[in-house]
């Protein structure tokens, strides 16, 4: 099948999106933006979990309870990720890298799956990572997924309202292409937002 013209510029931003926010985490470079490779080191677990203020949205042990301003964890398996009903707290509680990132292969995993899969699993059915490898991993799965989809997508499914099902977003509203835009935009500002916990992880402390 013949890749939609309007498709090519949107999938090389995805790729180049994707590509940038999975090295930030794994290393053992990130592209700096002009092509300069940048060293970084590898994610470690206490700074995949690390909450620099009070209140933070993270992912937890369900045996734990959520945390702070949130009711609920959501995720199978032993972790979950805070979370509550809608509407949302004002203003939003900060989250962690773990919480950005399991936000992400969430959403990746299951638009997959409500494109071009089952149409049926929910943030319940997908286990969320406690650790960081697993985390990475688990990104670059959701990942593969969501742009298997894309490379299967003709012009007509491009303009499909409804054509991603996925209930937690405006897919069933929409038509697919904004959908697709949508996805790359959470890919980029998460991405910026995990590269900058990941600074400040990193920078010496203001001194006490």
């Amino acid at each position: 099948m013949t890749m939609p013209a309007r498709m090519v510029p949107l999938l090389e931003q995805y790729d180049f999106a994707r590509k940038r926010l999975a090295d930030r985490p794994a290393g053992p470079v990130v592209d700096s933006g002009n092509g300069t490779d940048v060293a970084v080191g590898p994610l470690t677990d206490d700074e995949y979990l690390w909450e620099p203020v009070l209140d933070c949205w993270s992912v937890r042990r369900h045996s734990d309870g959520p945390g702070a301003r949130a009711t609920l964890l959501v995720g199978a398996g032993d972790w979950g990720r805070d979370a509550t009903p809608a509407p949302h707290s004002v203003p939003p509680p900060f989250t962690t890298l773990a919480w950005r990132l399991s936000h992400l292969t969430e959403m990746l995993a299951l638009r997959a799956d409500h494109t071009g899969g089952s149409r049926s699993l929910t943030r319940d059915d997908l286990p969320v990572a406690g650790e960081a490898e697993s985390a990475i991993a688990a990104f670059e799965a959701a990942a593969d997924a969501w742009r298997a989809v894309l490379v299967a997508t003709d012009d007509a499914a491009l303009d499909t309202v409804g054509h991603s099902s996925y209930p937690y977003g405006s897919d069933p509203e929409d038509p697919f292409i904004d959908i697709v835009w949508w996805v790359n935009q959470e890919l980029l500002h998460h991405g910026a937002e995990i590269a900058l916990m990941r600074d400040l992880h990193r920078a010496p402390a203001w001194p006490a």
